[in-house]
């Protein structure tokens, strides 16, 4: 958007501008005057169409925003739909968690009090009674983050001789004073739910179990000692993805901000990548936190792909740094990125965006229902190019179009976002030409979630020390959402069983472990 020229013009001449305008009798000069006024009103247009986006932008980042979806943006009047004169069915259940759902709680069973399966019957006193299933009643109960148990071994002396009989310690209690469950613990609190240690310092000082902060550190240290070949594995496994997404946010490491630009390399920004790969339906999380940019981590990671594995398709967004140098990747850029900038300009171009955002929600929907009748890939990638590819198509003869018929200044809100949009055409639609090739990289943005609640919470790390076993246990805790493990079971175990864990880390990962466990260790 130029800036245009200067001119300086009193309110007289202006008056006078204007009665010459109306008589048609203009002057030389008057033409010049009349175009700067026509190019200073379009530039104002165009700043404040570039202004209201940001205040939208802004006032989304202070208080968040509920939802894109399309029918949230464009303001769908529900009651100008016609209806189909079906009632809408109300959702079985009410609305509570059932005794499944709590598959960490401890199971107990209470036997009958005087009957037992193959008795006779106290009612008619012919038949057998049996066990069917059980009734089931649900108690929760609360208690510190972490409790403490304080054993007294009573004392005995002997009033003539003086002697003194100790009670022997307990065998179960072991000898380190903080278990296997607590240093877990202490790691989901901070790393999978962003509480900072001086937090759950001052919460457990208040129940009465204390807990410095400095002793918290040295736990979860401890813990990442005896588990981080899992990590190293995790990466290696993530190298060997039929689909990697990436995509980094910023995050301060005190130390890394004290060396010079000498030892940086003149380098200022410092980040944490998130790197998830999908291998068939198995999803792994990968957070790597320094000076470097997602791309660069993930040429670090994919440095361990096997030689003998065809190019994965990476999705993540426009930005030439999230990609790796020097290793061929079929490229997807992300569709959801494309799309909010129309969301960003909808309010100063309702009815461009109304098109761009249906269409787009049509194809969303043709993805949401290959995900519901769980397609194969291949699949997949026919119902798209059936039902998703000439939506697509259309949309972008509509976007050429707009530019084609000058019906928009290119350097608008929504010039740019159209801009945006052609630019990227091949990697937006790369699912219709590639199996597996995702939409969007919403997966990598959700895991992205963890460190920046981490960053909301405790601001920065200290040390790169620090910052690596932070990336260690979001990663392992992560990939345990993923697949649906317990990450609590899962980083006790590997601490239980950490000599074994060290010589074959890739028979320990979330998916497989319960299989390396030995009978003897039950």
């Amino acid at each position: 958007m130029n800036t245009p020229k200067r001119i300086d013009i009193s309110t007289k001449q202006l008056d006078e501008l204007l009665k010459r305008v109306e008589a048609g009798t203009l002057q030389d000069g008057d033409y010049e005057i009349i175009k700067g006024m026509a190019e200073t009103l379009s530039f104002l247009s165009q700043a404040l169409d570039n202004k209201n986006t940001s205040i939208k932008r802004l006032l989304k980042l202070i208080f968040g925003d509920s939802t894109e979806k399309t029918s949230k943006v464009l303001k769908r009047n529900k009651a100008g739909r016609k209806k189909s004169g079906k009632k809408k069915k109300k959702p079985k259940g009410h609305g509570k968690n059932g005794a499944d759902a709590y598959s960490g709680a401890q199971k107990i069973k209470v036997p009958h009090e005087t009957l037992k399966p193959s008795d006779p019957c106290p009612g008619c006193g012919k038949g057998k009674v049996y066990e069917i299933t059980p009734e089931v009643v649900v108690r929760v109960t609360g208690e510190p983050p972490l409790s403490a148990s304080v054993f007294e071994m009573q004392k005995l002396r002997c009033n003539l001789c003086g002697e003194i009989y100790a009670a022997q310690k307990p065998d179960h209690i072991g000898d380190e004073k903080y278990d296997a469950a607590s240093g877990t613990m202490i790691a989901l609190l901070k790393y999978g739910s962003g509480l900072p240690f001086n937090r759950l310092d001052q919460l457990q000082a208040s129940l009465g179990v204390p807990l410095p902060s400095s002793t918290q550190w040295e736990i979860v240290e401890s813990v990442a000692d005896k588990i981080h070949p899992v990590y190293s594995e995790l990466m290696r496994q993530a190298a060997q993805g039929d689909v990697v997404y990436n995509d980094d946010t910023v995050m301060k490491v005190l130390e890394l901000m004290k060396q010079s630009d000498e030892d940086r390399h003149g380098r200022k920004g410092m980040y944490t990548s998130g790197i998830l790969s999908t291998v068939d339906d198995r999803q792994m999380a990968v957070f790597i936190t320094g000076g470097n940019h997602a791309g660069e981590n993930l040429a670090d990671i994919l440095q361990n792909r096997s030689g003998d594995l065809k190019a994965p398709v990476q999705m993540c967004d426009a930005l030439s740094r999230n990609l790796p140098k020097d290793f061929k990747v079929i490229l997807a850029n992300c569709l959801a990125h494309a799309r909010r900038r129309f969301v960003d300009v909808e309010f100063n171009f309702p009815q461009e965006c109304r098109y761009v955002l249906e269409t787009l929600e049509k194809v969303y929907k043709n993805d949401a229902v290959t995900k519901q009748q769980n397609m194969t890939p291949d699949k997949r990638l026919q119902y798209h190019q059936q039902k998703s590819a000439q939506l697509m198509d259309d949309l972008k003869d509509w976007l050429k179009q707009q530019f084609d018929d000058k019906k928009l200044e290119p350097n608008s809100g929504l010039g740019q976002a159209i801009s945006y949009m052609l630019n990227h055409w091949k990697e937006l639609t790369l699912f219709l030409r590639v199996p597996k090739a995702p939409l969007d990289n919403n997966l990598c943005e959700r895991a992205l979630k963890k460190a920046i609640l981490h960053r909301k919470n405790s601001l920065f790390y200290k040390t790169e020390h620090g910052a690596y076993i932070g990336d260690l246990f979001m990663s392992l805790i992560h990939t345990c959402n993923l697949c649906k493990v317990n990450p609590f079971e899962y980083l006790k175990t590997l601490q239980q069983h950490s000599s074994e864990l060290f010589r074959n880390p890739d028979k320990w990962m979330p998916w497989n472990y319960e299989k390396s466990i030995s009978p003897a260790a039950d």
